[in-house]
């Protein structure tokens, strides 16, 4: 499911919505993206705000699905399917299913309907219907069919596969059992008048009793014989499978077609529930393990090389960069290029499509047109399905399997992660899928590095960043997120943009046309940093036996003749980390031109675990012997390595850890868990994580546990304050054994970070050379207004001054400013500069001095634009002037910051021939740093924001420097001196002009520093 509020990289294809007015007390289980379940209370919410979050299943159009023709639009005849969101809300006692159409780009509250509801009552029924054949052919989706015998309706939905499926449909089963433990005769008179509203009853005599809310279509009659009919289920061509995810299937059928009555259907829905080790893709419902399965689960674990048994499996892994071209030629030479047809495919492009429509709203028509190349470029000696598509921006991997293979995946997920600028921008970065296939778990990555031949650390550091925030959800919602790293085989494919260094392009030509591969590799940036274990630590690359494949003319095998005359370089790599795993083939293939890259492959001979289920029979049962046997015997217990941590001189976005050793020192298996103190939300402090934060330990073993400290805008305020001190107590709990205590502990250096606009204004030196105690005192009455303080404030931060005289001054012509991230370390020095005021001037790339005044805007505890005036920014901003008189109102440092960080935008907009920049990209980037809600912001609301801010960027940019006399100029000052030498009352200063229209109150042109 995709949420209404995301951000700019959030995929805006997939958002859908489900508004309807529910005004009654309640609450709606949310099934969110992650795979968790959350709920909201809600209270006389209206149509087109709050409960546009109702909840809602996501029926994800074509992103689990064989390579077949889409859907037609849904209709009530049988045989046609379409997109619809599927919503469990709850009343009180009562729950009730309502079915929404959408539009395919829904956005508000006006894009969805109320179509159907069925309300979960003793009429109701839900039964999965998915088919042997079904699930082989798709690998892994859910058919269930809906019924109300009494409502005389009946559908069938096709959920894609995923912990976000599993858990909605447990949540509907359980509201399902609490009715079935009712009798009927216990239902009051007044059940589900609270769906009065949502449905209007037919005069016309037998029809059905219920009807969607107005603009939604009339509903039939269900006729009483004939078949439930399925979708268009068909695939051209090589492929054959079920159409596509996130079907809603209708049609005529009998109220007796299940051929069951309503208790023996809820126990086929339990029985298909269960976890069964030969088909996994059947699960259902997510198994809630106790101690003892857990017990078990961690002994068959440790046992598995007694039940399984190695078997080959092939693998084709392909990189393509396509630089925003459209498939022109056939895909075949290089997807059908080996003899026999692979077992799977694993197909990953990069920079899929340029436009800055992608880069801000991670939509693109090209996607269609690159899937439907891949599907038809397959090998032609197989029948594939389409498992899964996943896609960031430009960065795409799309995932086949053989169809007898199908059956046998399990446990898929997805994610996705941008390292773009402040980590967020999905320009860069990466996409990856996981999942068991037989016994072995699976991570297919594909990536998209920093590119310049510099940029080698940035790489290394992209990829640092994929590998600690890609996370993937556990089929049990309490455990830990699944990294990359945890897996039994990681694929890793991509355009990794590592060049070759301290070489020329005659050289580096001149070797290649020798074919002097090995000379060339020397030179290359990813073996040096591999070697030196910088960066995939682990992992292994085949040897390259042809030429590099970046950059060529498009549309050629001519190296690139442009002015730039890019050193040629091996950008697209394939690696692979685990056991058992052979490469058969590694080549590039020059017969493509479409792009200025060349794709690769890679064929790999994958050993796969394969259960063998009398062996497993055997070995489960004597676990089981085994336990009952320990069970009641021993208490368990742990030793601890210790019991005291302690952090000193942590800073602002300083990630610091520390580990602490569980051992087992007991007589059986234990299950530990760090539990919440009483009257507290959590384990630990919002600055504080232990990872794992529960597990499971064998008798005589071990685990690490990373305790991390790491403080960010949410709890910098308060540590900068003294309000909140480093200091907590972790209560670890044994199940059936005692609680143990740690003590963490800590020192925060302040920081401008975090800090207040007020509070800085007021600072004159640097934040560490002052007091703690002022420091606290100052960000005190930051808060509660600075009536005791004498001295004059300064206009704006010397922090936020430092940083724009200095983008200013170097990187008013800077190519990707704001758009191509800096490095941390340089971040970490920049950070370092303006809380101790050494060195003098700021060190680091443009790039990180820019992506820090990113980071320091998306800090303060009160945005620019302060929270009490951020409705009337959205109520005006389609008025200029009005927009002009919001600013007018803020405090007088606020506005003094608002002005001068748009002037300074201005005066990028002037160079935009250099930069590249526009008014679309900066109002993206500032207007939610600029302008941040007090609650959640939707899609609607950031749109406001922009339109906000467009109206100070785009104003009297055509004022000449020469004209600059005939502007008002203000002085607005602030000090330049270091360090405690120079008295506070007597600081240097320096004048930062900004230029005003005549008889204006707003800044209208560029810094002038």
């Amino acid at each position: 499911m995709r949420q209404l509020m995301c951000d700019v990289t959030s995929n805006l294809r997939n958002l859908c919505v489900a508004a309807v007015e529910h005004r009654e007390r309640g609450k709606g289980a949310l099934l969110e993206k992650n795979g968790r379940m959350t709920e909201f209370q809600g209270q006389h919410l209206n149509f087109r705000e709050e409960l546009i979050r109702l909840a809602r299943a996501i029926f994800e159009e074509d992103a689990f699905e064989d390579t077949g023709p889409k859907a037609r639009p849904w209709s009530r005849q049988a045989g046609v399917t379409e997109s619809r969101l599927l919503g469990l809300v709850h009343h009180e006692n009562e729950h009730a299913l309502f079915v929404f159409t959408h539009r395919r780009m829904a956005i508000t509250g006006d894009d969805v309907t109320l179509d159907l509801v069925f309300p979960i009552s003793h009429d109701f029924a839900i039964v999965e219907v998915s088919s042997p054949e079904e699930l082989a052919a798709v690998g892994a989706d859910t058919r269930v069919r809906v019924t109300d015998l009494d409502l005389e309706l009946e559908l069938e939905v096709r959920l894609p596969f995923g912990s976000h499926t599993r858990l909605f449909l447990s949540e509907v089963n359980r509201a399902w059992s609490e009715v079935c433990k009712q009798s009927p005769s216990e239902v009051p008179a007044s059940q589900f008048e609270w769906l009065t509203k949502y449905r209007k009853t037919s005069k016309g005599p037998g029809a059905a009793r219920q009807t969607s809310v107005p603009r939604g279509p009339p509903f039939s009659k269900l006729k009483k014989s004939g078949r439930s009919a399925v979708g268009n289920g068909k695939v051209h061509g090589a492929e054959e499978g079920t159409g596509s995810r996130g079907e809603l299937l209708t049609g005529e059928n009998s109220t007796e077609s299940s051929g069951k009555g309503k208790g023996e259907a809820r126990d086929d829905l339990v029985r298909s529930s269960q976890h069964t080790v030969s088909n996994k893709a059947q699960m259902l419902a997510i198994p809630q393990f106790g101690l003892r399965d857990n017990l078990i689960r961690c002994e068959l674990l440790k046992n598995e090389a007694l039940y399984t048994y190695i078997r080959d499996f092939r693998f084709f892994l392909g990189t393509y960069n396509v630089n925003g071209q459209l498939p022109k030629e056939s895909l075949l030479p290089w997807l059908g290029c080996t003899a026999e047809p692979p077992d799977m495919y694993c197909v990953g492009f990069q920079e899929l499509d340029l436009s800055k429509e992608a880069f801000l709203f991670n939509d693109t028509p090209k996607e269609q047109d690159w899937r439907k190349a891949v599907g038809e470029g397959l090998h032609p000696g197989a029948k594939y399905a389409l498992v899964k598509l996943v896609r960031l921006v430009g960065i795409m991997l799309l995932f086949y399997v053989k169809r007898e293979h199908a059956e046998h995946i399990s446990e898929m997920e997805v994610d996705t992660v941008g390292t773009g600028i402040m980590g967020r921008m999905g320009n860069k970065g990466a996409v990856a899928v996981r999942f068991r296939f037989h016994n072995s778990d699976i991570c297919m990555v594909n990536s998209h590095l920093a590119a310049h031949v510099e940029e080698y650390e940035r790489r290394n550091q992209d990829y640092r960043d994929i590998c600690s925030r890609m996370a993937f959800n556990r089929l049990d919602p309490s455990m830990p997120p699944l990294t990359i790293m945890k897996h039994d085989i990681i694929l890793w494919v991509g355009d990794l943009n590592y060049r070759l260094f301290d070489i020329g392009a005659d050289l580096v030509k001149n070797l290649i046309a020798e074919k002097d591969f090995q000379s060339l590799q020397r030179q290359d940036q990813l073996r040096k940093q591999m070697e030196e274990e910088a960066v995939f630590t682990g992992f292994v690359e085949g040897e390259i036996s042809f030429q590099p494949t970046y950059k060529y003319d498009t549309g050629s095998d001519q190296w690139d003749t442009s002015e730039k005359c890019r050193v040629p370089a091996w950008c697209d790599r394939i690696l692979w980390k685990g056991k058992s795993v052979k490469q058969l083939h590694y080549q590039s293939h020059m017969t493509l031109r479409t792009s200025d890259h060349k794709p690769v492959s890679s064929l790999l001979e994958v050993g796969i675990k394969v259960v063998n289920e009398e062996s497993y029979k055997k070995t489960f049962e004597e676990i089981v012997r085994t336990l009952d046997k320990m069970e009641n015997e021993c208490i368990p217990s742990v030793s601890l390595s210790k019991r005291e941590f302690c952090f000193e001189e942590v800073k602002f976005m300083q990630h610091r850890a520390d580990t602490l050793t569980i051992h087992n020192d007991g007589q059986v298996p234990c299950q530990f868990e760090f539990i919440q103190k009483l009257d507290e939300p959590a384990y630990c402090k919002p600055w504080l994580t232990a990872n794992p934060a529960k597990g499971f330990l064998a008798q005589g073993g071990s685990v690490d546990i990373d305790l991390e400290v790491f403080v960010n805008r949410s709890t910098a305020m308060e540590l900068n304050s003294g309000v909140q001190q480093m200091e907590d107590i972790l209560v670890l709990h044994l199940e059936r054994g005692k609680d143990y205590f740690i003590s963490v502990s800590g020192s925060y250096l302040p920081s401008c970070f975090g800090s207040s606009l007020h509070m800085l204004c007021h600072l004159r030196e640097p934040i560490q050379d002052m007091p703690i105690e002022t420091v606290r005192e100052l960000t005190l009455n930051a808060v509660e207004g600075f009536g005791g303080v004498e001295d004059k404030p300064l206009d704006i931060p010397k922090e936020i001054w430092m940083m724009v005289d200095h983008l200013y001054r170097n990187a008013s012509k800077q190519e990707d400013l704001f758009q191509q991230p800096g490095l941390r370390s340089e971040f970490e020095e920049v950070r370092d500069c303006l809380d101790t005021g050494m060195p003098d001037s700021l060190p680091g790339s443009n790039h990180s001095v820019a992506e820090a005044l990113l980071l320091f805007l998306d800090a303060l505890p009160e945005p620019v634009v302060t929270f009490p005036l951020y409705q009337q920014c959205l109520d005006s901003s389609s008025n200029a002037s009005q927009c002009k008189k919001v600013i007018s109102q803020l405090p007088q440092c606020h506005k003094n910051v608002f002005n001068y960080l748009t002037a300074f935008l201005r005066e990028l907009l002037r160079n935009a021939a250099h930069n590249h920049l526009d008014a679309n990209i900066l109002a993206t980037i500032f207007a939610g740093l600029l302008l941040r809600s007090p609650t959640k912001q939707d899609f609607a609301e950031k749109r406001k924001t922009q339109d906000f801010l467009h109206h100070f960027l785009l104003q009297d940019l055509s004022i000449p420097r020469e004209e600059e006399a005939q502007c008002d100029v203000v002085l607005i000052m602030v000090p330049l001196g270091r360090g405690r030498e120079e008295s506070a009352s007597n600081p240097k200063f320096r004048s930062i002009r900004l230029l005003l229209s005549t008889g204006s109150s707003s800044c209208t042109a560029a810094v002038l520093p």
